[in-house]
This record gives C-alpha cells, structure tokens and sequence, in this order.
C-alpha cells in the first residue's frame, strides 16, 4: 500500500494525476490501479474510487473510470476522462475540495 500526498486541490485534478500515473506505470504487473482511491487528508476512511476494479477473465482489470457505461474493458477510455469523475459531485472529498 503507497499512499501519496500531494497539493492538488480539486477532485478533476487528483483524478487526472492518477490517470496520469496509472498511463505511465500501467505496464507494470506489481501495481494495481484497478484499487486506486482517492481521499483527504483529514477523512482517510472515506475514499473516492477512481478506476473500475472489475476483473476480466485473463486481461486483468477493466481499465475503465468507476461506475462507467456500458461493458468493462481492458481498453483505456481516454475520452471519458475528459469529463471527469461521474461522481465528482457527490463525493464528500470534492465537497471539501469545492468549498
């Protein structure tokens, strides 16, 4: 478990850096980004997940944004990233974040 602080202080930003982090490192087999959460600093036990966690009969995970449409896919769904996390709104980081 690596957890990873930083200074960024919206919910699209930290979303996108673990993008960015899961696009980078993605072809190593010794981490799992399909486990990657987000959380403040204050409020650790309550997480935001990023990726969906779905596992794929020998393809590893779905490498699709959680609570995405339509089927699971080990291919990456650049475009849906665009707009963000589905659930930015509700989620109690980015109320923290926003206000």
């Amino acid at each position: 478990m690596i957890h990873l602080p930083t200074t960024l202080t919206s919910l699209d930003e930290v979303t996108a850096l673990a993008v960015a982090l899961r696009d980078s490192l993605g072809h190593l087999a010794v981490v799992d980004f399909g486990e990657t959460t987000l959380s403040e600093e204050d409020a650790q036990f309550l997480r935001t997940r990023v990726f969906c966690d779905a596992r794929l009969d020998g393809a590893g995970r779905c490498r699709r944004r959680d609570d995405h449409d339509g089927p699971c896919s080990a291919a990456i769904d650049s475009w849906s990233w665009k707009s963000g996390c589905p659930r930015a709104a509700d989620t109690p980081i980015s109320r923290k974040l926003a206000g």
